[in-house]
């Protein structure tokens, strides 16, 4: 039999025994209901009143007291690297433009590897390099924000 979580809590709250952990990535981190299966086989039924936005380090409270951390998967990404803030500002417009999922940061952009976007980036000056690391990508402007709360205060990238 499953366990089951209706809750989710930040890392920082006091919580039960951590039993294990869900490693997810990032289109399969945003969910209301469904099984989810622990690195040792066991199964947690999630079960939210509303979507949620699961972030690295979130923990779904068990029905018993214990807790699952939620762990965010390697991925294999492009590092595209611009040649000045001008130019990441640049590359974000015509990634955006083409409504693909990326990770800005202030010197880099991350988004899933795709030869067709790489040829482009390259074609814009832009630097591209293979990583694999877990993918945290912006969450878009048309997304409910009412439909990814769920209770606790860190920022998920909205």
């Amino acid at each position: 039999m499953p366990y089951r979580s209706t809750q989710i809590l930040s890392p920082d709250t006091e919580h039960g025994t951590l039993i294990g952990t869900i490693v997810l990535q990032h289109d399969q981190r945003h969910l209301r209901r469904k099984l989810l299966h622990l690195h040792d086989d066991d199964v947690v039924m999630l079960d939210l009143k509303e979507p949620v936005q699961l972030a690295h380090g979130d923990l779904l409270l068990l029905d018993t007291g214990d807790c699952v951390q939620v762990v965010a998967a390697q991925e294999e990404l492009y590092e595209i690297l611009p040649r000045n803030g001008l130019h990441l500002v640049e590359l974000a417009w015509h990634l955006g433009n083409r409504h693909l999922p990326a990770q800005v940061e202030e010197g880099r952009i991350l988004v899933l590897r795709d030869h067709v976007i790489r040829d482009m980036l390259i074609g814009l000056g832009a630097t591209v390099n293979d990583v694999v690391e877990p993918f945290h990508p912006v969450r878009g402007a048309y997304h409910s924000s009412g439909g990814h709360s769920h209770g606790h205060h860190h920022h998920h990238h909205d």
